[in-house]
């Protein structure tokens, strides 16, 4: 973690409170720890890792000096090519998903665990309801890929992903809509 909230230590999170970045990652950590049971200390370290290389001036030769080959390729294998256009990248993260090994999709799913909270909750500035929208559809179609590696992720996925489509109006409450009935 210390590693990685160094080289975060410049930036913020797009939300409206523009969180430290570093709570980002040790977010990700948690959910894989808390929700998905996951003990394993390279998926963890890859979680905190995790945009290090995509976001900020490390290479992936410095995460393996740090934290060894099997971290290194984790964290590659969940880093965009930044040189490429925002939607070709997303492009390829729901394309690469299910080919995606075991561990890395781990990651990603509490990746996208935890940007669907963020964006429930604190959206990047200028994010309107469609964007948002847009977002959560995007996530499920990269989460499709990453599904059968951890039932508890994907169950707390797809309960935060009806939480947002409630909050936004999507998905109405069963209980909301019977009590509706009655007024």
């Amino acid at each position: 973690m210390e590693f990685s909230a160094y080289k975060h230590r410049a930036q913020r999170r797009k939300g409206a409170d523009s969180s430290p970045y570093i709570n980002h990652p040790i977010s990700v950590a948690t959910i894989l720890a808390t929700i998905g049971g996951v003990t394993d200390l390279a998926v963890l370290q890859a979680a905190v890792l995790h945009d290090t290389v995509e976001d900020t001036e490390t290479t992936a030769a410095e995460i393996e000096e740090h934290f060894g080959p099997e971290v290194r390729g984790l964290v590659e294998e969940m880093s965009d090519d930044k040189t490429l256009p925002k939607a070709v990248r997303k492009r390829l993260q729901i394309e690469h998903a299910p080919h995606s090994s075991p561990k890395a999709k781990l990651v990603k799913l509490a990746d996208k665990i935890a940007n669907i909270r963020d964006v429930t909750l604190s959206p990047p500035a200028g994010w309107n309801e469609n964007r948002r929208r847009e977002y959560l559809e995007w996530a499920d179609d990269v989460v499709a890929g990453c599904r059968g590696v951890n039932s508890s992720l994907e169950a707390y996925y797809d309960h935060c992903t009806v939480a947002a489509r409630r909050g936004l109006g999507l998905v109405s409450d069963p209980l909301e809509d019977e009590a509706e009935q009655f007024r």
